[in-house]
């Protein structure tokens, strides 16, 4: 039980602390969970009454986390590239809401593989974007 108090308080801490681009990451991996734990869902027996229960709950929370990333966008300042991304994610949520109505598992897999995509090419994006930082850093010491 303490345990779980100091992972919650080190998550909000996290948050607190995280820069916008890392907190974008953070979603990212949130909806990225949250469709592993629906697609899990899928292989419960359909015998079993928490199955729907389970994949519901899971594709609802990814499809609030890719809006809340969708709802994030500059349309104004972002251009052709956030209008983009404003559809991509029009389509992940559409995806995940046929899968939830049918009970379908492969859009599911579909936008796992598309999220995961957009997901490691922040990460990357990040990581130049520390190193360029890191640089600056240096030439001033």
């Amino acid at each position: 039980m303490v345990a779980s108090g100091y992972a919650r308080t080190y998550r909000a801490n996290a948050v607190l602390t995280a820069s916008p681009g890392q907190l974008v990451l953070m979603l990212f991996d949130g909806a990225l969970k949250a469709i592993a734990l629906a697609r899990e869902g899928f292989a419960i027996s359909s015998d079993d009454p928490r199955r729907i229960e389970v994949i519901n709950q899971h594709l609802l929370k990814a499809q609030a986390i890719l809006t809340e990333l969708q709802d994030g966008l500059n349309l104004e300042t972002g251009g052709e590239f956030a209008r983009t991304m404003h559809r991509l994610y029009d389509y992940h949520n559409r995806r995940l809401f046929e899968a939830n109505l049918r009970k379908q598992v492969e859009p599911v897999v579909e936008v796992e593989r598309l999220v995961r995509e957009l997901r490691d090419a922040w990460a990357q994006m990040l990581g130049q974007q520390d190193s360029v930082s890191t640089d600056r850093v240096r030439g001033l010491a």
